[in-house]
């Protein structure tokens, strides 16, 4: 297990701030507005704000080139895949309900590393892996017996979570030497190309001049979530053991969840009051510190 030290923790309490109230937010974003259009603009927006930060603290963008073929794929596993179909499900489902299958990343992170990326979970990891499963199957509840309605948008925000929980076994593991803000940066602009061209191939027929209420999630997305949370992520997923890093940032869709319900008037369940107990379980069976053994 790893303690987090005071500037990982101030990082995971502004990470779970942004990307909790995030949810609502895009759901907003995109009830009116095509999905991919506005992660797109987004992107574009926030790709600025990324340069500013990298030059005013003096990080180097350049990625030499025989790095190229491993940040594509660490662009693919992390980025691609989470950031194009996690947009397109919030589609079709409530904020809180995606927030919550995007969140069974987790799961699938530590499942993964111990199966394929041999890690080894002591049995509180294990403890916390079960308790946020069973927290994911209390929230998808009533999911489950609506699925007939969305069940494509179900599918999505689980391949979305899996695809970005192989790219955070992957992003501890790389052997990139450059610094995280630099491989923030480039994954931002590949992202930001991919999404430029599917919103080109599949949503031209519905482009439109965003309202307000779009415009102020987009600005929200550009400005915190992107020019500001994502390298946060990405300095807590290199810097943590993956079990740590992705397991500590389970109360990220509790916020979702109750944000939703504040903003969006979703309604809560007995499953969402039960599942909170279970999540906080989760967390802490990561970030309490390991008993000190005796000599």
């Amino acid at each position: 297990m790893h303690a987090l030290s005071r500037r990982q923790l101030g990082t995971l309490v502004l990470l779970t701030v942004i990307w909790g109230l995030n949810w609502p937010i895009m759901k907003l974003g995109v009830t009116d507005f095509p999905p991919l259009t506005f992660r797109a603009l987004s992107m574009w927006l926030s790709l600025p704000v990324l340069w500013l930060v990298l030059r005013v603290m003096g990080v180097p963008l350049r990625i030499a080139r025989e790095h190229w073929r491993e940040l594509f794929w660490l662009t693919f596993a992390n980025m691609f895949v989470w950031q194009g179909l996690i947009i397109v499900a919030i589609k079709s489902l409530s904020s809180g309900r995606a927030a919550i299958l995007g969140y069974t990343m987790p799961i699938f992170s530590a499942v993964l590393g111990a199966l394929f990326f041999g890690n080894k979970l002591l049995p509180r990891a294990w403890a916390g892996v079960t308790a946020a499963g069973v927290g994911v199957v209390l929230l998808l509840w009533n999911e489950f017996t609506h699925l007939t309605g969305s069940p494509l948008g179900v599918m999505e925000a689980l391949i979305a979570a899996a695809s970005w929980a192989v790219g955070t076994q992957m992003l501890r593991r790389t052997p990139l030497p450059v610094a995280t803000l630099t491989l923030s940066f480039w994954m931002m602009v590949l992202t930001t190309g991919a999404m430029t061209l599917l919103a080109l191939l599949f949503e031209t027929a519905q482009w439109k001049t965003p309202p307000a209420a779009t415009w102020a999630a987009i600005l929200f997305n550009a400005v915190l979530v992107f020019g500001l949370a994502q390298a946060a992520w990405f300095s807590l997923a290199r810097g943590l053991p993956p079990v740590a890093a992705t397991l500590s940032v389970m109360l990220i869709p509790i916020l979702g969840v109750f944000s939703g319900a504040l903003w969006l008037h979703e309604v809560l369940q007995w499953q969402d009051w039960t599942a909170v107990v279970l999540m906080v379980v989760a967390i802490g069976s990561v970030l309490a510190p390991a008993p000190a053994r005796k000599s």
